[in-house]
């Protein structure tokens, strides 16, 4: 409302053109004498609620999304928008109105309240609208004006916080994850991601959402709020989306960005600090490593940490023993380093996330080399300094009955380790590893180990058989 001319069902005889055609007359052609022959009335404006903010003003040629109540001087109402729960959406100053409307819309605010006074020569003149309004009627619109946007209009964006430290800006192909609550223009709240307690993911650039926050998100920060006004030409047009977006309805998103990261980002490593005496060997592929850790999100939500436990973690490296991300990060460094590392999603628990860890999140470990030890080849579980003794068979055959049993075999080993002579895989009970070296020479598995039984595992790899020892 309010068109030129009545509601819809007053004229469902007449076909839309022929409507607009009278109702123009009726606004513009008719009734331009007053009856007393006097100068001609203009709207009468009763701004009854202005809001505080008011950021924009209805100018010529917006579109309007409003609802009013129409009633005459007496106070009885003719018409309705609340009645049909539907709000008037129509382009105000183009003649799309009754005079009286267009001129008394001009210059509203989002969320004013307006009391409008339409004298018959700027409404519906002296011939009036049969059976609804008489002639010469003066019309009362009491207004609120919900939404106002211009086919004009682009996407704006309003910084509300910004961290002061910013080494990057979100860009085309990037993926973000960010919360936001989303409004309609007189606050109304369609959406919020804070009710899941899940961010919105998703990517840059690449039409998984609306054109406006692919627009608005460009060159965002982590941690940074902002505000994104989107007009519905950029949003979700004239037909709305489900029940809580409606056609033609700007858009508000209040966003704050958790973290983003792209597909192609490798591990960042900074280095903290460096003990201060000289470092000649740095962890390596198949060492075993103790290290603390203290892991959070990029917004600094605290995850884990090693310290909770009372003791360094344990990994060797490159074994897939722990996230891919960390395994990088921590090859290189010297006994004591502390360091830095920023684990994209992709090197770390992906999309689907892990237990209190969200997916596609973004990792922030600290970490601390504590200890090292070189590994051993894949498929060794222990390892000679120097070549084993010749006559290995008879060193083990402690009681030299012909048969090697548990106890003997395992005496034999820790001798060997306690004498500096080998050693066993890192990072394993030695009781454990010894056991599994045992039943890896008996071959028959009957419980002891003969001559013909035992091989080094050097000569089993020359004839390509994988055991142990």
């Amino acid at each position: 409302m309010f068109p030129a001319g009545s509601p819809s069902h007053t004229f469902r005889r007449l076909s839309l053109l022929q409507l607009l055609l009278l109702l123009q007359a009726l606004g513009r052609g008719l009734g331009r004498a007053s009856p007393a022959g006097g100068p001609l009335e203009d709207v009468v404006i009763e701004r009854y609620h202005v809001p505080k903010s008011c950021p924009r003003e209805v100018q010529m040629g917006d579109f309007v999304r409003y609802h009013y109540n129409g009633t005459f001087e007496d106070g009885k109402k003719f018409d309705s928008s609340y009645d049909r729960s539907t709000l008037v959406a129509i382009v105000v100053g183009v003649g799309r109105l009754i005079t009286g409307m267009d001129r008394g819309l001009m210059g509203m605010c989002v969320n004013e309240r307006r009391r409008l006074i339409v004298p018959p020569h700027l409404g519906y003149g002296s011939i009036g609208v049969a059976g609804l309004i008489p002639p010469d009627a003066t019309l009362y619109f009491d207004v609120v004006l919900l939404d106002v946007w211009n086919k004009a209009d682009t996407v704006q964006v309003s910084i509300l916080l910004r961290p002061p430290h910013c080494p990057r800006m979100v860009q085309d192909t990037d993926f973000v994850r960010y919360h936001y609550n989303g409004t309609l223009l007189d606050g109304t709240t369609f959406d919020t991601s804070y009710s899941r307690n899940h961010t919105y993911n998703t990517y840059i650039g690449q039409g998984y959402i609306i054109p406006g926050m692919d627009q608005g998100l460009q060159g965002v920060c982590i941690g940074e709020r902002r505000r994104i006004t989107v007009p519905p030409h950029l949003a979700y047009g004239e037909n709305g989306t489900g029940d809580k977006i409606p056609g033609s309805a700007v858009l508000i998103f209040d966003v704050h960005v958790i973290d983003f990261h792209n597909p192609a980002d490798p591990v960042e490593i900074k280095t903290l600090s460096r003990p201060p005496e000289s470092c000649n060997e740095t962890s390596k592929l198949g060492d075993f490593i103790r290290y603390h850790y203290n892991c959070s999100l990029l917004d600094g939500t605290r995850l884990f940490s090693s310290h909770d436990f009372g003791a360094p973690q344990e990994a060797t490296l490159g074994a897939n023993k722990v996230i891919e991300g960390l395994d990088t990060g921590l090859q290189g460094m010297c006994v004591g380093e502390r360091r830095q590392l920023v684990v994209p999603p992709h090197l770390a628990h992906g999309e689907s996330g892990a237990r209190g860890v969200p997916g596609s999140a973004v990792l922030l470990f600290e970490v601390e080399l504590v200890s090292r030890e070189d590994g051993l080849p894949t498929g060794y579980l222990f390892v000679w300094h120097k070549d084993p003794p010749a006559s290995l068979f008879e060193d083990m055959d402690l009681n030299k009955d012909g048969e090697v049993p548990p106890e003997e075999f395992s005496s034999f080993i820790k001798a060997q380790v306690n004498e500096g002579k080998g050693r066993l895989m890192p990072g394993q009970d030695p009781e454990k590893t010894i056991g599994d070296m045992f039943q890896n020479q008996d071959r028959n598995q009957d419980g002891k180990i003969t001559a013909e039984e035992l091989k080094l595992k050097s000569d089993e790899d020359q004839e390509r058989v994988h055991e142990e020892l």
